[in-house]
């Protein structure tokens, strides 16, 4: 099997079962003629007023009358204000993860609405689904838009659950908009009606939610990409501008989202038609089994516990200086039953270009609090060497970073994180006295950092523990297979396959999914046992299910290929 390279793909997509429709007049199309509750449910940061208008507009045409109910209207103000509003006291930075259900922003837990005796009766709104509606329709917008609004300020109000008229936050969009409405689609996801996808204003993509189920069933036991972007922050390069060909919006490609769970989308349609972006969570929460594997399943429940992204640093500048919360602090005070262990492979770096990691041996904490606490009040410069090791950002290089690591990836670098799925949890000693985009400061979470801070692996234990050397696992002709990084305290482990080009490689799930990403060469074909195949360019991420059990890898264009693996290691 000698296919030939291709470029970096940056919209995978595939089949689905059934056809997508564009447009509200093709989706009202497939209702029912007798008087109906039709619900649309979906996150709070998309524009309601519109997708209400579209759906009633096109049902007026058809003749057919349409009464509208937005349940915005009709949350307690009091569950609002107590459950949706950070009191003034809260944390700057973080906020506990959101327990409770779309349900409780209603009086009593209800949404009761009177039912049509003609026509359709159009609720919508976050919590539309409570009313107990004939069809249940769910209207989609990626998580990326919502962040993106906020940050950029082009959606300035109407982005956060129970507070369509108040200025967005994003605190309140990542630790109770998200969780809660995940949780709320996630219990409906197996009868709702169709899947709407608002990403293109006017143009909504839809498809019959039977199909979306049909569509992930099919995903849940092949291969698959998901749709890979780009944010900008202050200290992004443009190695992903300049190598994969995307475009940011603020002028630099920092943090790639290959493979982050909780945001990312699978692209469903046909080959030239319209398509559909369904969360890849879905695949977890309709068929954990197969997906994840039943001993991950029972570990971790519908959590996809690993995920792969880029941070992109050449042309731009260093990383904060930063550790993630310990389990126990994860768990007591932001809510996440697993904490954010990390870990760095080095896929491009320029001369020169450095990983900081893990203290110095000499490290005298009380003067590093000092320090941070003088250039988080004064704006003082921090040298970081003097209390953290740096280390040569050696293309193949894999760093281990535990929880509670203090770390940076350094200017110069393309570093592929192979980390545990939290990753809202940075907790920053110094930020070079760098600036936002909007010319503040940008804020140090220093308190949490050291009350998280492990300050028992330094020295030489950080060389022996934190900068592994490959260990051989097994080979074959024309391959062999690499454990590059493993630690007792981390619950994945991270292995790199070293194809010569003479032949293919084989593996096996055993039960519990594989994540692979093309570190080096042309690429890969994928091909499982059951005959499928899927190709694999430098530079992506693919997900191998559960289900998939054995499958090979055959090198593009019998060239030399390395291609990193991670998985969830035996409990």
């Amino acid at each position: 099997m000698h296919s030939e390279p291709r470029p970096y793909e940056r919209n995978p997509r595939y089949p689905a079962t059934g056809a997508v429709v564009t447009g509200w007049n093709d989706a009202v199309a497939t209702l029912p003629t007798r008087p109906a509750v039709l619900a649309l449910d979906g996150p709070a940061a998309l524009d309601w007023d519109e997708a209400a208008q579209g759906i009633a507009t096109a049902l007026r045409e058809r003749s057919v009358e349409v009464a509208v109910l937005d349940v915005r209207e009709h949350w307690s103000p009091a569950a609002v204000e107590r459950l949706c509003v950070p009191d003034a006291e809260s944390d700057a930075f973080f906020l506990p993860l959101a327990e409770f259900r779309m349900a409780d922003l209603f009086v009593d837990g209800r949404l009761s609405v009177e039912r049509p005796t003609r026509g359709v009766l159009l609720v919508f709104g976050p919590g539309a689904a409570l009313c107990s509606p004939d069809l249940l329709w769910w209207a989609d917008l990626p998580k990326r838009y919502a962040e993106s609004a906020i940050a950029s300020g082009t959606l300035p109000v109407g982005v956060n659950l129970g507070r369509p008229h108040a200025a967005g936050d994003l605190r309140s969009l990542f630790y109770t908009d998200w969780p809660v409405t995940d949780r709320h689609r996630d219990a409906l996801a197996s009868r709702i009606d169709r899947w709407i996808d608002v990403q293109a204003p006017g143009a909504p993509a839809s498809l019959d939610g039977e199909a979306v189920r049909a569509t992930l069933a099919g995903l849940a036991r092949q291969p698959v990409r998901t749709r890979p972007y780009f944010n900008s922050t202050p200290w992004g390069g443009r190695w992903a501008a300049e190598k994969l060909g995307f475009e940011p919006d603020n002028g630099n490609t920092a943090l790639g989202y290959e493979l982050i769970a909780p945001e990312a989308g699978v692209l469903v349609g046909q080959d030239t038609g319209a398509l559909v972006e369904l969360p890849f969570q879905l695949l977890c929460v309709l068929h954990p089994e197969q997906f994840l594997g039943t001993d991950v399943h029972q570990r971790y429940g519908t959590s996809f516990p690993i995920r792969f992204d880029y941070l992109d640093t050449v042309g731009g500048g260093n990383l904060s200086l930063h550790c993630h919360p310990q389990e126990q602090y994860m768990r007591e005070t932001f809510g996440w039953p697993y904490t954010q262990h990390e870990t760095y492979y080095v896929t491009a770096s320029e001369p020169g270009s450095r990983v900081f990691l893990g203290l110095r041996q000499s490290t005298d904490v009380d003067i590093l609090r000092k320090e941070v606490e003088a250039s988080a009040t004064h704006g003082t410069p921090l040298r970081v060497e003097d209390h953290v090791q740096t280390f040569p950002a050696d293309p193949g290089q894999l760093f281990m970073i535990p929880a509670g690591t203090p770390h940076s990836s350094g200017a110069g670098n393309l570093v592929l994180e192979i980390s545990a799925t939290p990753y809202l949890y940075s907790l920053r000693f110094y930020d070079w006295l760098r600036r936002s985009t909007s010319g503040v400061p940008r804020p140090l979470s220093h308190r949490h950092a050291f009350a998280n801070l492990d300050t028992g692996r330094r020295g030489s234990e950080v060389v022996a523990d934190l900068v592994p050397q490959p260990r051989l696992l097994r080979e074959g002709t024309g391959w062999r297979e690499e454990v590059i990084g493993a630690l007792p305290e981390m619950f994945y482990a991270v292995h790199r396959f070293l194809l010569d080009g003479t032949g293919p490689a084989d593996d096996d799930t055993e039960g519990r999914f594989h994540i692979l990403n093309v570190a080096a060469g042309d690429g890969v074909v994928v091909e499982t046992a059951d005959g499928r195949r899927h190709d694999l360019a430098f530079a992506e991420t693919l997900t191998v299910p559960a289900a998939v059990g054995g499958y090979r890898l055959h090198p593009v264009g019998g060239r030399p290929a390395q291609v990193v693996k991670s998985l969830v290691t035996p409990s």
